[in-house]
């Protein structure tokens, strides 16, 4: 059995990393070009005046990349570059893939089922308190260790081959280290005035047989305990962007949507800002962390979160993205993610829990949820069902 990585203490060179962050979606490829630096980190109250001094002569053509984390207490990361590239990476060859050599469950699967069980307690426990708990997110990790670095660049190409997600590699304090995914949540994009926002809560694991796999379609779309989930991520975000909006609508209502490995409910948002100069990340900071990484209420959500799960999340569940000197940007939530570090690595995962939730099948859901990245890196795609190597 593997050690914990201490991934805060790691000190690999990273110079063929690529620049500080870079992102790869559906509607193209974003990378760091040209000199960067490291913004002046902090919390949201100074985001404000930190971008501000940031762009202050930097010219049009400057980006700010970078990481929010998932509590609002700690501190950012973000990097401003003068320029960005547009270009799409190489894509990974085999020899680029990492070799985990062991693995571990953090909490075991059945620890994670226990914690579930212990959230649902305290819903029933606070069912009549107007500010008791309605919904929580609960997170497990997998701790992986390589025989040599990981690849990080190769590692997000790797990912990106979903089409509909968006790929993401962002370098964090620490040299060598840094927070790679393929998320398919947008938080908010901006563009002029013009914004939107894709929320998703309710998951089902997709199916290799395309019967088996409509059918757990259809489930997920009549099931009343995921569309309830996905209501309250909706009401927080729209009640959220309300003040910032002139125009705030769902014309669509909600639907279903897709990656590779998993069906989401799903709702698109658009709006109209108010001031169309607001940048993209402080509409990013005002969001996250909405409920459907975090729970209702969030402050109790966030403090249980705390207590229940034995790995602190940093930037996981937190958000990505960039934003450039108009305001314009996009900011995806921080989820199917992996902090990355020298050979070490571990994976997020998590499932929201609401009163009808079955820990077993939460806990099912946070290992389908591992594939794609347990893919990128080589193993089993079901590797995170056993609680060890």
């Amino acid at each position: 059995m593997m050690i914990s990585p201490d991934l805060a203490a790691c000190r690999v060179d990273a110079a063929d990393t690529g620049g500080p962050f870079a992102f790869r979606g559906p509607h193209g490829t974003l990378r760091a070009d040209g000199p960067t630096r490291a913004i002046e980190s902090g919390t949201g109250d100074s985001l404000p005046a930190r971008i501000t001094r940031a762009f202050a002569g930097a010219g049009p053509s400057a980006v700010i990349g970078g990481a929010l984390p998932f509590a609002r207490h700690q501190t950012d990361c973000l990097w401003l570059a003068h320029s960005c590239r547009h270009d799409l990476p190489a894509t990974a060859s085999p020899a680029d893939r990492p070799s985990p050599q062991r693995w571990r469950a953090d909490p075991a699967p059945r620890v994670y089922a226990g914690s579930v069980e212990q959230a649902l307690r305290i819903m029933r426990a606070e069912a009549t308190q107007p500010e008791g708990l309605r919904k929580i997110v609960l997170a497990r990790t997998l701790a992986i260790e390589a025989n040599g670095p990981i690849p990080q660049q190769a590692l997000m190409d790797r990912l990106a081959d979903d089409p509909v997600v968006t790929a993401f590699r962002v370098a964090l304090p620490q040299p060598d280290r840094a927070l790679i995914g393929a998320t398919p949540e947008l938080l908010v994009e901006k563009t002029g005035s013009k914004i939107f926002s894709f929320p998703l809560a309710g998951s089902a694991r997709r199916n290799p047989d395309p019967i088996r796999d409509a059918d757990a379609c259809a489930a997920l779309a009549r099931s009343e305990k995921d569309r309830r989930e996905h209501a309250m991520v909706v009401e927080f975000i729209m009640d959220t962007l309300t003040p910032w909006c002139s125009h705030l609508t769902a014309p669509e209502g909600t639907g279903l949507t897709s990656t590779r490995s998993m069906w989401h409910l799903g709702t698109r948002i658009e709006g109209r800002l108010s001031d169309p100069d607001t940048p993209s990340v402080l509409l990013a900071a005002a969001l996250h962390p909405t409920p459907a990484v975090c729970g209702l209420p969030c402050s109790r959500a966030a403090a249980l979160i705390g207590e229940l799960e034995p790995v602190a999340r940093d930037f996981y569940a937190g958000a990505v993205g960039w934003c450039r000197p108009d305001g314009d940007g996009a900011w995806f939530v921080a989820i199917r993610c992996a902090d990355v570090c020298g050979a070490q690595a571990r994976l997020y995962a998590g499932a929201g829990i609401v009163p009808g939730s079955d820990p077993d099948s939460e806990t099912e859901e946070t290992a389908s949820k591992f594939a794609a990245l347990l893919r990128a890196f080589g193993l089993p795609a079901d590797a995170a069902r056993y609680p060890t190597d």
